[in-house]
């Protein structure tokens, strides 16, 4: 059953404190949120006989994760060894231990090992279902180290078809985010995230699940006990509640749409450039959360990437450069343009001369920008709102976008030696798998290609994120920790709204995605037992 909007009212009614209290609806799982974490966590309790209650925010379904590629980063597969993948639990835990950082990777290892051994048993899991199966994708992972894999290690659910669901899901699900903030066509083919909430849908759909849509929780219910046993949310007609005899599993993404939180929490970035749909991952659960007592590590990091400056004021996540170079306002570049986006972002974060940056490039690709930008948008917009700006030399480019021309000429020139040579004796670009992953040169070093065809352009870029990394401390089972480290009973955080497993690092495509599923599956495992 899916319902869309509340259909009746509870008692009047306030959220986060211990009392009887009869709920709208009651169920043995509430999940709050419903991107690939959470449907995930939902799929899963209902397959195991679990009456299940999806609330989420907004009307549509799918979250930051419907907007992603669907990579998934969960090693050591039957995904991976049936594309003949050198890929093995093992290896993936060579590669984090050589990338997590300490004291991250002491304090996470318990929730590592957990990750690391449910990862191949949970894709076993979903693959049983005759509506899911998934396929490797190709895709270089981020760092150089021991157990990296060759074009990586990701896997993603294989497309689906709009005319194959459900006709009380297919328009639930959110769209591509290019139709969804630029108004692009949609698709007929769902693929990437798209496929993946679809399908878990279908999965939730056919075993009994409910959605409540339209419907922000802004609280937890507990009891005498302390035992958290619903959710409060609010509606058009006022409050609403849904008990949760089994467990409330909170999987709402982060506080990256929450301007005043990132602040209290030093969240390089702003809420305009965040690649959350707008108007959500406010930190209401977590907040909700903490109001019971929940313990927290809130760090001054998201998954970062650079940001298309858009006309409206907006961020459009960033990768793949193929040609060009990023400058501060100074005129000098500051890092590999080349890198991971994550890390890249990150180098953006370290200097506020950095936010914005100027992407300089020619005009070997028509005036468009050489890289994958979602959405893009019309050049000639951009040039009209100043996001963008043109010129027959590059004196001219920097006057107008108000670089200093000596500098903006001698890094130019200097980078096209570099192309000339093959070395980028700065910066390094071109020396690692992932930064050839997109180039196309055709010189000594395929990603470095000269600025030499006029006229020239210059995209101001900003500091966008896939979601903040701090939030609600979990254990290995996804329980909600309390401030003396026992857990909260009855509730369980996955994804974004939990502080990240990985700490600060982002080990290669799919990691958010892939840490978000587990740990809702394995929230789901202990509900259930």
């Amino acid at each position: 059953m899916i319902i869309h909007s509340p259909t009746g009212l509870p008692r009047t009614c306030s959220s986060c404190h211990h009392r009887a209290v009869t709920f709208q609806g009651e169920y043995d799982v509430v999940v709050v949120g419903s991107g690939g974490g959470a449907l995930t966590g939902a799929a899963l309790a209902a397959k195991a006989g679990l009456s299940v209650c999806v609330v989420e925010k907004t009307s549509l379904l799918g979250g930051t994760s419907a907007y992603s590629g669907g990579a998934c980063w969960l090693p050591g597969s039957q995904v991976q060894q049936r594309a003949g993948i050198a890929d093995s639990t093992e290896g993936a835990r060579a590669y984090l231990d050589a990338i997590l950082e300490q004291p991250d990777a002491a304090a996470n290892a318990a929730k590592v090992e957990a990750f690391l051994a449910t990862a191949p048993r949970l894709v076993a899991q979903l693959e049983t279902d005759p509506d899911l199966d998934f396929e490797w994708l190709p895709f270089s992972e981020y760092y150089a180290g021991p157990g990296r894999v060759p074009f990586g290690r990701s896997i993603q659910p294989t497309n689906i078809k709009r005319a194959e669901l459900r006709p009380e899901i297919a328009h639930l699900i959110r769209p591509p985010v290019e139709r969804d903030r630029a108004g692009a066509g949609g698709r007929n083919t769902l693929s990437g995230g798209q496929a993946l909430i679809a399908r878990l849908a279908t999965i939730l759909v056919r075993e009994g699940g409910t959605f409540r849509t339209d419907l922000p929780v802004t609280g937890l219910v507990s009891d005498d006990a302390g035992r958290v046993v619903g959710v409060t949310a609010s509606s058009s007609e006022g409050p609403v509640e849904f008990g949760a005899r089994r467990g409330v599993l909170l999987a709402a993404g982060g506080f990256e749409g929450n301007d005043a939180m990132r602040r209290a929490h030093g969240v390089p970035g702003a809420a305009a450039w965040t690649m959350a749909p707008r108007g959500t991952n406010a930190g209401e659960p977590i907040a909700a959360a903490v109001a019971l007592g929940a313990a927290t590590d809130y760090r001054p990091l998201g998954w970062f990437c650079p940001g298309l400056a858009q006309p409206d004021g907006g961020g459009s996540f960033t990768l793949g450069f193929r040609s060009g170079l990023m400058v501060d306002r100074s005129g000098r570049r500051y890092a590999n343009e080349c890198l991971p986006y994550d890390r890249f972002g990150r180098e953006m974060a370290k200097e506020a001369a950095r936010i914005p940056s100027w992407y300089v490039f020619d005009s070997r690709e028509g005036g468009r920008l050489p890289a994958i930008a979602m959405p893009e948008g019309d050049p000639a917009d951009h040039l009209a709102a100043g996001t963008w700006v043109s010129a027959g030399s590059l004196d001219e480019l920097a006057l107008a976008a108000e670089i200093p021309v000596a500098a903006l000429v001698e890094t130019v020139e200097r980078f096209n030696r570099f192309a000339e040579t093959g070395v980028d004796e700065e910066f390094h670009r071109g020396e690692d798998e992932y930064d050839t992953f997109f180039a196309t040169g055709a010189g000594p070093n395929k990603a470095l290609l000269p600025l030499d065809s006029p006229p020239y352009f210059a995209a101001r870029f900003v500091l966008s994120d896939l979601g903040t990394k701090g939030g609600l401390v979990t254990d290995a089972a996804g329980r909600v920790l309390q401030e003396n480290g026992a857990p909260l009973p009855g509730l369980y955080a996955a994804g974004n709204t939990a502080s990240s497993v990985f700490g600060s690092v982002y080990p290669g495509p799919g990691a958010p995605l892939g840490s978000a599923m587990v740990f809702a599956a394995l929230a789901v495992e202990d509900m259930a037992r």
